[in-house]
């Protein structure tokens, strides 16, 4: 694609990255193809390609976001189906979250919607506010569906109080901070594991499980004093500052850790979390205090399944005998490129694991996504438990907690953790939702 930057214009650092992004992009369309909001509305600036355009227009006229714009980039999922399909290299994820920014800073919301984004960006990545919040949810819950019916901010304030556990919040048994010795005779290695901000409220059994099947490998856990929100929620709103700040928090953590007593990795079980701290070398490239630590975190995340492959785990202690919907998660199997290794370590562990037709498409959580577009989020939603459910399975598994909320929504199907499954044929516990069906134990 042919740029028209001004000279002036490349010598701030976003806008050069952002006009090497533009330049790989041919105009193919391919990006269509996988696209689920052109999937649905079958609007060209709906699609990667069309907001290429409007990104493009923007930022070389040097222009405020308007309406037009804010319109189609607040639909984009950040899926990141696209950059799977791109057969040029167009990092979208980088140019997305650049035009974020820009509109953050150039253009006024509506006040409903400033303080919607205002709420969630205050809630969601603090535990704490977000556990009392959820009390406050829980019974507010039963009015979901007329708040729903009523649209605009009403409607995304019912589906926020939809996505409210049915139950009041608990905590887990495995909370940090705090060091979490092997069960080994010897010790394999040590590694932080990410305690997250909405998983732990809104579902402790993951980290709970990963902790336990870690430790019976003979690993060391740390769930490190200061960690903080891996600024995901944030930057996907254009809120650059504060998800750079959380960035740091945590490079500070996670550096301390390895250069005190040593880290074989930093883990994460929520995969939106994984894409972003992924990411924070080129987050904090320019930062000269963080530009090499950030690289070093960077290098140091993975996500549990990815782990896994690398771990003895032993023999399973149960048969299973369950068939797995696996659903891969966007920002799993696009953000991060993982496709293979959670199938494999569940083929491993007994179970009769099925791929989910149109595997590709999103499920419509993509964060705060289905708060924001809630009518949107549904069809997805929709779309991908029809698929799910063509598979007949006894259970679905994927690893990230937005998606597992989503879906289960729209489903009677139990829905898991990839670790929870792991953990139990491992000789762990049973997942309560799983409670009604007997295995066999190992041979």
């Amino acid at each position: 694609m042919q740029t028209n930057f001004t000279a002036e214009q490349l010598k701030d650092s976003h806008v050069a990255e952002s006009e090497k992004i533009l330049r790989k992009c041919v105009h193919c369309g391919f990006c269509t193809a996988t696209c689920p909001t052109f999937t649905l509305l079958g609007d060209e600036l709906d699609s990667p390609r069309g907001r290429i355009y409007l990104i493009k227009d923007m930022l070389e006229n040097d222009r405020p976001a308007d309406d037009k714009i804010v319109k189609h980039i607040d639909r984009c999922l950040s899926c990141l189906a696209c950059m799977t399909t791109c057969p040029s290299g167009v990092h979208y994820m980088h140019l997305v979250d650049h035009a974020r920014a820009h509109i953050e800073k150039t253009y006024k919301r509506p006040l409903p919607d400033r303080l919607m984004r205002g709420i969630l960006s205050f809630v969601l990545p603090y535990p704490k506010r977000f556990r009392f919040a959820l009390i406050g949810a829980f019974f507010g819950r039963p009015f979901a569906g007329i708040l729903k019916s009523m649209g605009g901010t009403l409607a995304r304030m019912g589906a926020m109080l939809e996505l409210a556990p049915a139950a009041a919040p608990i905590r887990g048994e495995l909370e940090g901070p705090g060091v979490f010795e092997p069960e080994t005779a010897s010790k394999k290695g040590r590694v932080a594991l990410l305690s997250g901000c909405a998983q732990p409220v809104l579902n402790p059994a993951i980290n709970d499980a990963t902790i336990r099947l870690l430790r019976r490998a003979g690993y060391e856990i740390v769930l490190p004093r200061g960690e903080v929100c891996c600024g995901a929620l944030v930057h996907h709103m254009g809120k650059e500052e504060s998800a750079l700040e959380n960035a740091r928090r945590n490079v500070d953590v996670w550096i301390n850790e390895a250069d005190g007593e040593g880290l074989d990795a930093v883990l994460i079980t929520a995969s939106g979390c994984g894409t972003t701290i992924k990411d924070y070398g080129f987050m904090l490239r320019e930062d000269p205090a963080y530009a090499e630590k950030a690289a070093r975190v960077s290098a140091l995340a993975k996500d549990i399944t990815e782990f896994l492959t690398e771990v003895d785990l032993g023999t399973p202690a149960l048969k299973p005998g369950l068939t797995v919907a696996y659903h891969s998660a966007c920002s799993m199997q696009h953000g991060q490129k993982i496709t293979r290794q959670p199938k494999d370590l569940l083929k491993a562990a007994g179970f009769d694991v099925k791929d989910v037709p149109e595997g590709h498409l999103c499920c419509g959580s993509a964060g705060t996504y289905n708060i924001m577009q809630p009518e949107i989020a549904r069809r997805l939603r929709d779309r991908k438990v029809a698929n799910i459910e063509k598979t007949a399975p006894d259970v679905i598994a994927t690893g990230n907690i937005g998606c597992m909320t989503q879906i289960g929504l729209g489903t009677e199907i139990p829905i898991l953790h990839t670790a929870e499954l792991l953990d139990w044929v491992y000789g762990g516990r049973q997942p309560e939702a799983l409670a009604s069906r007997p295995a066999e134990a190992a041979e």
